[in-house]
């Protein structure tokens, strides 16, 4: 039985634990001849043999999941002979990719060694058998856990404060999952950017103008060295997101400061929707249409002024990345300044200020907070964006400050280093990594100083 499968299956022996443990308590709350009170609500009685019936068997699904692949491929590679056994993970890699080719079909048997053919039929058989062994030994678990759960329910038994023990724990355990995985991200991160600064100097790559990866196979081919500077691509990243934020944020803001003050109902109820049915257009139809009708509408007005502009440039990029932003601005915008106590409004035309006097002395300001949050969530889908950079402004790192010229981002470079199969020894990979982490630092760096002046602000107007 698949994970899949046998996670749903686990979940329905949690609720068929649930009702057992509800029927039981009801039956033992009610006894022939009288009546008898229980600790707790039968529900929480019910909640008590689910989570003892779940919990356990999603821990062993999650734990075989979790090991079962590494094991199987340990039992495979030992069983081939001594000369085919891989010296580096590399080829390691590269050996069991091919045997689970061979093993799903898409490489015929005929065409690899005979060891590697009887590897990848032992490869599924392993696999057989660790599905089987997985779906009896969580289904035995679910079932004998949830039955001593069922047993142990007792009139006078404290099941809310075991449950909502439990959902303590179990709450605590999501935190912790999530700080965990923000932690593995950065550490990971860190030390393939470490490894790529032992063989980049970290001064080449912080202080570099000119960025190109391509490293050559072999030490006496043309450009073995490559070129790694940043400065390239964090200049495209910033002009392209500067050009969104000016097409974004005044439009976006302004909507919703219309939308939320003066628009009427009839009027609001069908702009907003549309305006926030940009927010669901996929970014590859953004792509398309900013490579097939933007870019070459600012080549030809370019041109016809008599100014050379690329076919791909940033501003076509810039432009269509701020139309898809608008919603972003103006949702957000929206929500915070209609959460403004009506009290102000009201205290402010009673002191005789104009509509537009309220707007801009009362409202604004103790709305300004939450504007400036969703102005900074724009910015970050603006230097997150790629699929709108590569179609309309390309792949060229070139370091200039005209918006008419070819331009990338640093997310562009990212996808393209790690395209393909990659050899995660070289500095072309590594590279990516060390983006990611300038990009990390940046975009926390901006937080920060998003964060000081909303404090700043919210200290000001609460």
């Amino acid at each position: 039985m698949q994970p899949a499968n046998l996670l749903l299956l686990t979940l329905v022996l949690a609720i068929v634990a649930y009702w057992l443990g509800y029927a039981r308590s009801r039956s033992l709350a009610m006894p022939l001849g009288g009546i008898r009170h229980l600790k707790s609500l039968p529900f929480y009685y019910g909640a008590r043999a689910a989570f003892w019936s779940g919990i356990p068997a999603l821990l062993v699904l999650g734990l075989w999941a979790a090991f079962q692949g590494k094991v199987i491929q340990l039992i495979v590679i030992g069983g081939l002979p001594d000369g085919m056994m891989p010296a580096t993970d590399g080829e390691a890699s590269l050996l069991l990719s091919k045997i689970s080719n061979v093993a799903s079909g898409a490489l015929p048997p005929g065409f690899v060694e005979a060891p590697i053919a009887e590897a990848a039929e032992r490869l599924q058989e392993l696999r057989t058998q660790s599905r089987f062994l997985m779906s009896g030994l969580v289904i035995s678990v679910a079932v004998l856990a949830g039955f001593l759960g069922w047993l142990r329910i007792r009139p006078r038994l404290n099941a809310r404060a075991q449950v909502e023990s439990i959902l303590k724990w179990v709450f605590f355990a999501c935190a912790a999952l999530a700080i965990l995985t923000t932690v593995g991200i950065i550490f990971s991160v860190a030390f393939e950017t470490f490894r790529f600064f032992g063989k980049v100097p970290f001064t080449e790559f912080i202080f570099g103008s000119h960025w190109s990866p391509q490293t050559a196979l072999r030490a006496d081919q043309v450009a073995s060295q490559g070129a790694f500077g940043m400065i390239p691509l964090f200049t495209g990243t910033l002009l392209i997101s500067a050009i969104a934020m000016v097409v974004a944020v005044p439009v976006g803001l302004l909507s919703a400061i219309y939308l939320s003050e003066y628009a009427g109902r009839k009027v609001r109820g069908v702009v907003k929707p549309l305006l926030e049915m940009l927010a669901g257009i996929p970014t590859v139809v953004y792509g398309f249409f900013a490579a097939l009708t933007v870019a070459p509408f600012i080549s030809d007005l370019a041109a016809s002024m008599g100014i050379e502009a690329s076919s791909q440039s940033a501003l076509a990029a810039g432009a269509v990345m701020g139309i898809m932003i608008i919603p972003f601005v103006s949702s957000l915008s929206d929500d915070v300044i209609n959460a403004v106590p009506q009290a102000m409004r009201d205290g402010s035309l009673a002191l005789g200020a104009t509509q537009s006097e309220t707007m801009k002395k009362v409202i604004f300001p103790a709305a300004l907070p939450g504007i400036m949050g969703g102005i900074l969530l724009a910015v970050s889908r603006a230097i997150g964006e790629t699929m709108i950079v590569v179609m309309a402004a390309g792949l060229a790192a070139n370091l200039t400050a005209n918006p008419l010229e070819t331009v990338t981002t640093v997310t562009v470079q990212i996808v393209t280093l790690l395209t393909g199969d990659q050899e995660f020894d070289s500095a072309k990979t590594l590279a990516a990594f060390a983006l990611g982490a300038m990009l990390f630092l940046a975009t926390l760096l901006l937080n920060v100083i998003a964060l000081k002046i909303v404090r700043k602000y919210r200290e000001q107007y609460d």
